[in-house]
């Protein structure tokens, strides 16, 4: 079992920090490829929140020695409209694993302020990190009016590039969204017989795939033969195992861009990145337990209503869709299911002016 104790002030680090927040893109990495920094300071812009410290877990006796050979590495986006959200979705993941020590986050970012970095660092000394920039210009004219103005933000597309933005020596990554907690040792998640395919998410057969595009796709021949010796079924994007390397051996981000520009012509689908995905991947990914998406906790996309539990075992739960679980306990309007999120919440509320 995973075990924590109170983390200690390292030597050296203000110098670290006072480099990564000069330079962001320039950031020290030790040679695990981890940032480790410990310089403390609380964001000085009113729009980061601020976080209180998180426990230092440690492994369990029957992790790896040393953890770098062992490493689970861990994608997700870093933006500070959704920074509360990441904070709690890490602090989950490191909680609920017998061997915290051996994960390796990846943060894409888009705009990164000094701030955010520095948040990282005081709420997690410890973790071993790495960021990188996504060029918005990736996508720029490539992007299609969906119903709802944040599943139109180019950050929330960067999934799709994954692989040219993480190093070549990391073969497998998991991505988890920003909007989620873990409540399970995702090393489970992260072990999982691929069996050759390049993507593992869970899949829900019973959904009514044709909804996720128009009738004018149903309606043309040659689009709706798009699927014609697979089954396909829903999967949600915000969690996925991918084999990075068979992701650009099979040039996957170019073909997701192809369908992104047949959308740009004809509207075929509503919903921002998931689609394209859809198109591409549906019927041929490995499906793992339902338990590792319990999605859908957000709402809808227009109005976020309450939803209650899917029945059976948990592993993670998302809150996929307009809701947000710390925007609705903010507003003392929470749903039933956001009370499962609040444990995690690190969120200090605190002035911003006090200093320690």
């Amino acid at each position: 079992m995973a075990s924590w104790s109170p983390s200690p002030f390292p030597l050296l680090a203000g110098l670290l920090s006072f480099l990564l927040l000069c330079c962001p893109l320039a950031a020290s990495v030790t040679p695990s490829g981890g940032i480790h920094h410990g310089f403390i300071r609380k964001p000085s812009s009113p729009e980061i929140p601020v976080f209180r410290e998180a426990p230092a877990f440690r492994n369990g006796e029957a992790c790896s020695s040393p953890p770098g050979n062992a490493t689970i590495h861990v994608a997700m986006t870093l933006d500070a409209n959704y920074l509360r959200g990441t904070m709690a979705a890490v602090l989950s993941i490191l909680q609920h694993s017998t061997c915290p020590e051996n994960f390796e986050f990846h943060f894409l970012f888009m705009r990164l302020e000094p701030e955010v970095l520095s948040s990282i660092n005081s709420t997690f000394p410890y973790l071993r990190f790495r960021v990188y920039r996504f060029d918005s210009n990736r996508v720029r004219g490539k992007i299609s009016k969906s119903i709802r103005q944040a599943l139109d933000q180019p950050l929330n597309y960067a999934r799709i590039y994954l692989a040219d933005l993480i190093p070549a020596d990391v073969k497998r990554i998991v991505y988890l969204d920003s909007d989620l907690v873990v409540v399970d040792d995702i090393a489970e998640l992260w072990q999982v017989d691929l069996e050759g395919k390049v993507l593992a998410a869970p899949e829900y057969c019973q959904a009514n795939f044709t909804k996720y595009f128009t009738e004018l796709f149903w309606s043309d021949p040659a689009l709706a033969r798009t699927f014609e010796g697979r089954r396909p079924c829903y999967f949600n994007t915000g969690v996925m195992v991918v084999d990075v390397e068979k992701w650009r051996q099979g040039r996957y981000s170019q073909k997701v861009e192809e369908w992104m520009a047949v959308q740009k012509q004809k509207r075929i689908y509503h919903l921002g990145s998931l689609p394209p995905f859809l198109l591409v991947l549906a019927g041929n990914i490995k499906a793992v337990d339902h338990r590792w998406n319990q999605h859908g906790l957000g709402g809808d996309n227009l109005e976020g209503k309450c939803r209650a539990l899917h029945p059976g075992p948990i592993s993670l739960l998302h809150w996929s869709g307009k809701g947000k679980p710390w925007l609705r306990l903010d507003s003392r309007k929470p749903c039933t299911v956001d009370h499962l999120w609040a444990p995690y919440d690190l969120y200090r509320s605190t002035k911003p002016s006090l200093e320690e």
